[in-house]
């Protein structure tokens, strides 16, 4: 649990003023060759006060770990050192602090999507910058870097190496919330009986590994701009462009080009505070809402299971929808920014 309530922000800090909470296990290989385990990330609720921080961001916005401090491990039988609340932050000296050391076989074995080991001859990283393909800039900026090795810019977690995660530093996702209202047979949106305000739907994948409900999501490859990754992803988990012929693929591209090439909100971007983060390697996501206004554009849209997930739907946005860790509260940040209904109690909503 973490220690911290909810707090308001006005309207412009709220795509990077959040901390956000994850959790997330999924090993399993993507369909495609040389494609890496598919990643997705996760938040909070909403913040009503500034929570007991750790790690100060380049928005002088305050972080705490809570899911990286999760042992054992995931995927493995691994056990954290344990991390006192106090002792989290880098700045309080511990002088007999001890972490586990660990990078899973999966990553050791050298796939396409992970790096070497540091020591490992002809390697040399250039981190805090665009190293060739790789991008190991922080989206909450720079990190220490101690004994070659990247320093988790949200303290420690007591554990040493990759864990699950294959780049040293920071491990790039993201996530595309794709949003429509709701309507009824004649067309016309459909509003809440208790909140009065009109009901947003989005695009969710049921996720094969865990049965829960989540955003579309996965991992920027290298050389990959934020926007292909947000709409690849979306193309092969809830279009299951994969499987599809390059005739079909290419009429799902140009239907979707449309819907990806207006204007977009940037729900949040930063460090997330996910079980998989060690000591040197971290997630960071970008989350961005493309809104389908009239409708048109996604009623033309086979929405179709591939990937790494087992259904996929228009589901009806609400503060009693349980999604994939922090996930919820990017979908409470898209309602919030259109309007839309969240909760039938209005004391439980933020308020900018």
């Amino acid at each position: 649990a973490v220690a911290a309530g909810p707090m308001p922000l006005p309207a412009g800090a709220l795509p990077r003023a959040v901390a956000v909470l994850s959790f997330s296990v999924l090993l399993s290989s993507r369909g495609a060759a040389q494609r890496r385990p598919s990643l997705s990330n996760l938040s909070a609720s909403c913040w009503s006060r500034p929570p007991p921080v750790n790690m100060l961001n380049s928005y002088n916005v305050k972080f705490q770990h809570s899911k990286a401090l999760t042992s054992p491990y995931p995927g493995s039988h691994i056990e954290r050192s344990q991390v006192p609340e106090d002792k989290v932050g880098w700045l309080t000296e511990w002088k007999d602090y001890n972490p586990v050391e660990y990078t899973a076989k999966s990553v050791l074995a050298g796939p396409s999507w992970a790096d070497p080991q540091i020591n490992h001859e002809g390697f040399s990283p250039k981190f805090n910058e665009r190293d060739g393909e790789v991008e190991r800039k922080s989206l909450n900026g720079l990190y220490v870097v101690e004994n070659g090795r990247p320093r988790n810019p949200a303290g420690r977690t007591g554990l040493t190496g990759r864990g699950l995660l294959g780049r040293w530093g920071p491990n790039h996702a993201a996530d595309p919330v794709v949003t429509r209202w709701k309507r009824d047979g004649t067309g016309n949106k459909v509003a809440h009986p208790v909140s009065g305000k009109n009901i947003l739907q989005f695009v969710a994948i049921k996720r094969r590994d865990c049965g829960e409900w989540a955003i579309p999501g996965g991992m920027v490859d290298p050389g990959e701009k934020i926007t292909a990754t947000l709409k690849r992803e979306f193309q092969e988990e809830a279009l299951n462009s994969l499987q599809k012929s390059p005739e079909e693929k290419a009429k799902l591209e140009k239907q979707l080009q449309k819907l990806f090439s207006q204007d977009h909100f940037v729900v949040y971007r930063g460090y997330v505070d996910d079980p998989r983060n060690t000591d040197n390697a971290w997630m960071e996501t970008e989350a961005v809402n493309y809104h389908d206004e009239t409708g048109e554009t996604m009623d033309n849209l086979p929405l179709e299971a591939g990937d790494d997930a087992g259904v996929v739907k228009w589901v009806d946005i609400s503060e009693k929808l349980e999604l994939y860790a922090s996930h919820s509260y990017f979908i409470k940040l898209v309602t919030e920014k259109r309007g839309a209904h969240w909760s039938e109690d209005p004391g439980s909503e933020c308020h900018e």
